[in-house]
């Protein structure tokens, strides 16, 4: 690369430099950032090999196959050499083309990788497979000497990984366990997330303990609670009023509610030392003379006081 970009002029090729290292620093974890700098070295340096590899790499990380396989075969027509074979047949897969990323892997290119392109190479045709809905076939597809070889090679935990994903996919789930975990122990780089696969097979929940979101959402949890508890307490006067009214109502419809009054009149308006009849009847017509209330004055009300006499006025 370092004499390709000697080729520009030395401000160009720092700048189309600059963006090249943005791109291999981000595309790991920071993929579409690093798309966005290998556009601007695409801009600016389209004629390098180097430049529309780079470019290649970022656009399929962001899943933009299409982009991705145009710059994959202008490197290869710059350069000539088979290397980026592989990641061009899974373009093909990418865009929904598995019998094409099958077909490539049966092309004379294949043989021109080293072991480690014909790894992935083999790999990509068992991902072509199973698209086709072949599942056995990418099990058979993936049994090679490199996945039987106890040596650990940068390859191994991928091809081990894809193996036992394979082996679940057929119902073969105790086998897929025991190459999950070849996987893990080849895995060096953490480059697969074998130990997760293994715990959903073995039933185990991680709860990361640390984890700020849900911490968050705990310290939540009591003030919602009070704002409910809250929100019931002020509702509870409502429900307790009702009843109340309710009673009120049925007082005011009780005929019998008028008699304890009048009674209680006629108590108050009868002297302690009565001595004779003439003042019992004094203290009734005392009792006939108090005016009832508002609610008191309906008829029905005061069907229960005693008629009054025609002669005593």
């Amino acid at each position: 690369m370092r004499q390709e970009l000697m080729s520009l002029p030395k401000t160009l090729a720092e700048d189309v430099a600059r963006n090249l290292v943005m791109v291999a620093k981000l595309l790991d974890d920071e993929p579409e950032q690093a798309y966005q700098y290998a556009r601007v070295a695409l801009r600016l340096a389209s004629r390098v090999a180097a430049v529309r590899e780079a470019a290649g790499f970022a656009s399929y990380a962001v899943g933009k196959y299409s982009e991705a396989l145009a710059e994959f075969r202008a490197a290869r027509r710059m350069t000539g050499n088979s290397d980026l074979w592989p990641v061009m047949a899974d373009c093909e897969r990418g865009m929904g083309r598995p019998e094409r990323a099958l077909a490539m892997a049966g092309e004379p290119e294949v043989q021109k990788l080293d072991r480690a392109g014909q790894v992935e190479m083999r790999m990509v045709a068992a991902g072509a497979r199973r698209d086709m809905g072949q599942a056995d076939a990418a099990v058979v597809t993936l049994q090679s000497p490199e996945l039987a070889s106890h040596s650990i090679q940068p390859w191994t935990a991928r091809l081990r990984y894809a193996y036992a994903d394979a082996l679940l996919a057929v119902g073969r789930e105790d086998e897929a366990r025991e190459w999950f975990a070849k996987a893990l122990e080849a895995d060096q780089g953490g480059t697969t997330d074998a130990s997760d696969r293994l715990a959903e097979l073995d039933g185990v929940e991680f709860v990361d303990a640390l984890d700020p979101e849900q911490e968050a959402d705990d310290g939540l949890k009591p003030v919602e609670e009070a704002e409910v508890e809250e929100a019931e307490a002020d509702a509870e006067p409502e429900a307790d009023a009702e009843p109340e009214a309710d009673a009120e109502l049925e007082a005011d419809a009780e005929p019998e509610a008028v008699e304890p009054a009048v009674e209680e009149l006629q108590s108050d308006e009868e002297p302690e030392d009565a001595e004779d009849e003439g003042q019992d009847d004094d203290a009734e017509d005392s009792a006939e003379d108090v005016e009832p209330t508002k609610a008191e004055a309906r008829p029905e009300d005061q069907a229960g006081l005693p008629e009054k006499d025609g002669d005593d006025g």
